[in-house]
């Protein structure tokens, strides 16, 4: 979703969004999906919360373009805490596509030995394949680090927030 300057995004629910706005704050929230806050020198930015399902459907991908139509130039990344592979068992068959579009990196193994997505290592792939620079990654597992909230895990209902704000 791109915000005008005179539109709000109070109460709107999107995996994306981006502005030009001066001072315009945006923020996602997640347990165990990655964040992901992008920038550029500009004065676009973007928030992405990046689930398996985003990923698959290339949401850093549309992000990057996104702010690139805009303006945008050498983009930037800020990578949040997110479900490590050790903790985020995952189906086969749902592995698979994900796989074939960001390839092997993304197949891992649980702390038990089962088929496992490593999430991190998908958005990875796919901010490079959109050509964005990873400044800061918080390597983190939400799941197993002290102090981080996960559904996963432990059913908690608390979310992490990332906020991206253009400079005035």
């Amino acid at each position: 979703m791109v915000l005008d300057p005179e539109e709000s995004c109070e109460g709107r629910e999107a995996d994306a969004l981006v502005s030009t706005v001066p001072g315009a704050p945006l923020a996602v929230f997640s347990a165990d999906c990655a964040l992901v806050g992008l920038a550029s020198r500009e004065g676009v930015v973007g928030a992405v919360h990046v689930g398996w399902r985003g990923l698959l459907a290339g949401v850093l991908e549309r992000t990057a373009a996104t702010m690139g139509s805009l303006g945008a130039t050498g983009i930037a990344a800020v990578v949040g805490a997110c479900i490590g592979p050790e903790c985020y068992e995952f189906g086969e068959a749902d592995l698979a596509p994900i796989e074939v579009r960001y390839g092997p990196s993304v197949s891992s193994r649980t702390s038990a030995g089962l088929p496992a997505l490593d999430l991190r290592a998908g958005v990875h792939r796919a901010l490079e394949t959109a050509g964005v620079r990873v400044a800061t990654d918080y390597a983190r597992c939400t799941a197993c680090d002290p102090g981080w909230f996960s559904w996963r895990a432990r059913r908690d209902s608390g979310r992490h927030a990332l906020v991206v704000v253009t400079a005035p």
